[in-house]
């Protein structure tokens, strides 16, 4: 399991540049980014609740979801989607609320909930909402990715290493 691309964008766009490395500041989020604080940053919630704790510090996607869009007509590449930082070899989205996702030498994020796609994917790319809701008896799927805060700091760059630690009580994650 490792770290494939990691992305920040200082204003609220929807994909984000891809860069060299990434630092990650415990309890804040990704340095310069729109996303990071304390409180909620996610346009609408911060309208609506701007003194909502921020459980949306760090957007991570598994690469393999591409390479499931590519099959499907859709061209999308890590920081596309907005995610911060892009894996291979992990399925994010079966991981359980309270997932501690150790990146690189010290970083560390606890999964919070699962990105629910929003309406700008589809200005992205057309279409391409209704391909990341998969719909079937018994439930909805959110493919957008994973969402957590920061609870341990350090640089991340592509080709570091990833490592998971479950919680002890396992419960699914929450679209947020």
């Amino acid at each position: 399991m490792r770290v494939i691309a990691v992305n920040c964008d200082d204003g609220h766009r929807f994909s984000k540049p891809n860069r060299p490395s990434i630092r990650l500041i415990e309890g804040h989020g990704i340095d310069g980014d729109a996303h990071a604080g304390r409180f909620i940053k996610h346009r609408y919630q911060a309208k609506q609740m701007p003194d909502l704790p921020n459980n949306r510090q760090v957007h991570l996607i598994q690469s393999e979801l591409f390479d499931e869009l590519k099959a499907i007509g859709f061209d999308v590449k890590p920081g596309d989607l907005g995610e911060n930082i892009t894996t291979r070899g992990i399925d994010l989205l079966k991981l359980p609320l309270g997932t501690l996702m150790h990146l690189g030498r010290t970083a560390i994020v606890e999964l919070t909930g699962l990105r629910t796609p929003c309406g700008y994917i589809d200005k992205f790319q057309t279409g391409l909402k209704r391909a990341m809701i998969v719909r079937r008896p018994g439930g909805v799927t959110f493919r957008a990715g994973v969402l957590g805060i920061v609870k341990a700091g350090g640089v991340l760059a592509p080709n570091d290493d990833i490592t998971t630690e479950l919680p002890a009580t396992l419960k699914a994650l929450p679209a947020i």
